[in-house]
């Protein structure tokens, strides 16, 4: 009935419209804050693409400035500086956008950023701005007139424009006819992923910027092909050394030049004599394809030019360039890196390798031989005076070299030295300095920097028994018996039992005594 009261039947219909329009209402909202969401991936996507793009830009310029410094040096500098402006405010944005992702269990749960305490906490302070909200305003605007004043004069307006923060007094008109300060507009109360895109679009508008930059600071879109009349040529080949006899196989490359680049003629000449086009060489894309043979032993020239069309005129590019021709081995060379011969108890480091063959197809083999990379290999000698080391090896076209035998001697490291302070032979010390000193043993003039240590000795004063000391250096007892030396008496350390650390096993031959005449 009109007018009549609701009945509770009807209360409750009326209570269940109003929850299922609050619910329509909110899935709406969450469906908008994946939106968003959404958004600001494809705008960091965008941003990342021309990222790309505008570094390929500056290193054109770069490349342009270093063949044309007059015409673009200026141009190279003012985009370094546009480049570095724009990419320090990118960064200060992207810290921004840290700041208000941390603490997020999940930074794609769109859905769930409705909060906006963080830009809200961030950049205001009640009814005016915060530290970092004057910051952030600041950083805009010296970001937008710095750039302004740098970019050519038909691109200083949409700069201006693409980073516009309001009327002149910084204020914007709301629907209802009011204003209000921009950044309270665009950043107070909204919610924390509409907030993230909107930075990320910030971010999209610097990049914008300085892509309109470098594109109008070259007049257009880049060329991708570069000046030829700089650049030397260099000779690739498929190695580079040739026998006797054979075709040698190498190509004068142009450097850093567009591989699509094909001459228009050459002129070369080989030791003096003219080559011929389709014979002795033949024009293909960035080069000169060569089809000469190696020739005799011993180092060619090739000298001339080569020509290429750039601005429908020849540009000329000289070429002098060399290459050696050996002949084939017929022994293969065998060294001691150090020596010319090799010490049993040591790896001996030596080189192995034939002229002409690649060191993975050199093979090498004796009792003890071991290699370690490319032509370096270590001898450790066994028994017996005398190894022989057999090398062979394969050429890049299969033919087989070899085998070679070479011998080598075998020595024993020489007698070590026994030494008190690094002191050998015959001595003259305090007693305080005998009573302190470490009992060492050394390899006087040796080629190997062998560590020797020392496990024990004898020591013997003057009318005092024999004392077997272990370590190195003077026991209590050798110490009470250096006591009772007197002033001018000869001690001696002998029987000194010395080792190499790293082969215990190797046993040294005996070590020279130490005399040591006591000076107080």
């Amino acid at each position: 009935m009109a007018g009549g009261k609701a009945t509770p039947r009807q209360k409750m219909i009326n209570l269940m419209y109003l929850i299922f329009i609050a619910m329509l209402a909110l899935n709406m909202s969450k469906e908008v804050l994946a939106a968003f969401g959404i958004m600001n991936e494809k705008l960091e996507t965008s941003n990342e693409q021309t990222t790309a793009s505008n570094n390929a830009f500056l290193e054109s310029l770069g490349t342009k400035a270093s063949e044309d410094a007059a015409k673009y040096d200026k141009l190279y500098q003012n985009a370094q500086k546009i480049k570095a402006m724009s990419q320090e405010y990118y960064d200060y944005l992207e810290g921004l956008k840290t700041g208000m992702k941390e603490g997020l269990e999940d930074a794609t749960d769109y859905a769930r950023m409705d909060n906006s305490d963080y830009l809200d906490q961030t950049l205001f302070q009640g009814d005016n701005l915060s530290e970092e909200g004057k910051k952030f305003m600041s950083n805009l605007t010296g970001y937008r007139d710095q750039v302004a004043a740098i970019v050519p004069p038909a691109l200083k307006q949409s700069v201006i424009d693409r980073f516009q923060t309001g009327d002149e007094n910084g204020k914007v008109e709301k629907r209802d006819g009011t204003k209000q300060d921009w950044i309270n507009y665009h950043y107070e109360g909204y919610p924390l992923v509409a907030s993230l895109a909107k930075l990320t679009a910030l971010q999209a508008d610097v990049k914008i910027t300085e892509e309109a930059a470098l594109k109008s600071m070259l007049a257009g879109e880049l060329t991708s092909q570069v000046s030829l009349s700089n650049f030397a040529t260099s000779l690739k080949a498929s190695k580079s050394a040739f026998y006797s006899g054979e075709k040698y196989d190498g190509k004068i490359i142009i450097s850093k030049t567009d591989k699509s680049s094909t001459p228009v003629r050459a002129e070369l000449t080989l030791d003096g004599r003219k080559l011929v086009d389709g014979k002795d060489y033949k024009l293909e894309a960035g080069g000169v394809k060569m089809l000469i043979g190696a020739g005799r032993p011993g180092d060619h020239q090739i000298v001339g030019n080569i020509y290429f069309k750039q601005d429908g005129e020849e540009v000329e590019v000289p070429v002098e360039n060399s290459f050696a021709t050996i002949s084939k081995p017929n022994a293969a060379l065998i060294a001691a890196d150090k020596m010319n011969v090799v010490y049993r108890g040591v790896a001996n480091p030596m080189s192995i390798s034939i002229p002409g063959i690649a060191d993975s197809k050199v093979n090498a083999s004796a009792t003890g031989l071991k290699r370690r990379q490319g032509s370096s290999y270590t001898m450790i000698p066994g028994k017996g005076r005398e190894v022989t080391i057999t090398a062979s090896g394969t050429t890049s076209e299969g033919t087989k070299v070899g085998p070679f035998n070479t011998k080598f001697r075998i020595k024993d490291i020489p007698r070590p030295e026994g030494t008190v302070s690094k002191q050998a032979g015959s001595i003259k010390l305090p007693r305080r300095n005998v009573e302190i000193a470490t009992i060492s043993a050394q390899l006087d003039d040796f080629d190997f920097d062998l560590n020797l240590a020392v496990s024990g000795f004898k020591f013997k004063v003057p009318g005092q028994p024999t004392i077997s000391v272990k370590g190195n250096k003077l026991d209590s007892r050798a110490k009470s018996a250096l006591k009772r030396a007197k002033r001018g008496d000869v001690v001696q350390i002998f029987d000194v039992n010395a080792y190499i650390t790293n082969n215990k096993s190797y046993k040294l031959k005996k070590v020279s005594p130490v005399v040591i005449e006591i000076t107080n």
